[in-house]
């Protein structure tokens, strides 16, 4: 899987562009605000009709302009496609796959898949539990359409909980059991995906940071969830609903369920979050993010395309060595300031982009 071309107008600070790219590595270099990140994210929001770095997606529309649109050229070994989304100010967009209208933003997910890396993903780690479930939501929607739907519906009837509890009465017993049910029911299936996971997590992430670290750590990865028993995670889920009522009611809001679980990360036993330095956070991330490329690649049979937002400046010598000697196979999008310290890691052929104030010149 690789872009053959992108094309945007209107799109943050591009009023229009278009660029042939490589099927191997593809490096923008230039200053700070010159537009470097707006190439990616372009390309982001082509794989999951989402931008990485906001929710309103008027931002990404040019102040000079009514509208944006945003061309990919996207090279499968199948079938190739061609996805085309037109956002307005209105904070609608229009989704067109090969020419044909998608209605419904789950027609787009699996179409063209990427993997994003970006100084921002120190978050997974260094934050709340919240970071932590938004990366395994976002890499099994990306996989699996019936995640997707039942977490759709999972939030839905979360929020319709939550409004029940905030305005309870003592009428209200009927309703609850029935949203309750509703919860169990969708929220088996996601406990269940996120906990296998985290397992193809665990055997592809051991191997990578193994590498990584020459052998130094050991990474695990384990989902902490308040179901005992896995095996019955339907019963589980509505057993605690129904334990915990006095206390949703008292509060106004659920206080079981996915939408509060979490994994912990450790290192040869130490919880990296608390304890790990920034040194083995980084390397967690790293590792994360290449177990999801291989994982995504033994489901659809092809790598995706791996986007690294300004990140090789972050890492030492050993990790961006890493990183540059295991892109071979995959079509790679680079954001830095200067290319001479990564240059002579890069063994496949690479496409140098000069970027400046919203123009991009090849080099």
């Amino acid at each position: 899987m690789y872009i053959k071309y992108l094309q945007l107008i209107n799109f943050r600070n591009y009023r229009e562009l278009t660029i042939e790219l490589n099927k191997n590595i593809n490096i923008f270099i230039g200053d700070n605000a010159q537009g470097k990140t707006n190439i990616l994210e372009s390309i982001y929001y082509c794989s999951i009709g989402k931008s990485f770095r906001t929710n309103r997606d008027k931002e990404l529309i040019n102040w000079n302009g009514k509208e944006s649109y945003i061309k990919c050229y996207v090279a499968r070994e199948r079938l190739d496609k061609k996805i085309e989304i037109k956002i307005f100010k209105e904070g609608k967009k229009g989704i067109n796959i090969n020419s044909i209208k998608v209605n419904k933003l789950s027609d787009l997910l699996g179409i063209f898949n990427v993997v994003m890396f970006s100084p921002e993903d120190l978050k997974i780690i260094k934050e709340s539990p919240a970071f932590r479930r938004k990366f395994l939501d976002m890499e099994l929607c990306k996989l699996n359409k019936k995640y997707y739907f039942n977490l759709v519906q999972y939030n839905k009837v979360l929020n319709q909980r939550n409004t029940l509890l905030k305005r309870w009465t003592n009428k209200n017993n009927d309703m609850l059991s029935i949203y309750d049910k509703q919860l169990s029911n969708y929220g088996k299936v996601i406990t269940n995906f996120r906990n296998k996971y985290i397992k193809i997590l665990n055997q592809k992430g051991k191997i990578i940071h193994n590498d990584i670290t020459s052998g130094v750590e050991k990474i695990e990865f384990k989902y902490i969830t308040s179901i005992k028993n896995l095996n019955k995670t339907e019963e589980n889920l509505l057993d605690n609903l129904k334990n915990n009522r006095k206390n949703d009611i008292d509060r106004g809001s659920t206080s079981c369920g996915p939408h509060r679980d979490d994994f912990n990360v450790s290192i040869n036993g130490i919880d990296v979050r608390n304890f790990g330095s920034q040194g083995q956070q980084r390397t967690s991330v790293l590792t994360l993010k290449f177990a999801s490329l291989e994982i995504i690649k033994d489901v659809i049979g092809e790598y995706p395309v791996l986007l690294l937002d300004d990140v090789l400046s972050e890492l030492d010598k050993n990790r961006q060595r890493y990183i540059l000697s295991s892109i071979n196979k995959i079509q790679t999008f680079i954001t830095c300031t200067g290319i001479n310290d990564i240059k002579k890691y890069i063994k496949d052929e690479c496409q140098l982009f000069k970027v400046s104030s919203g123009s991009v010149v090849k080099v």
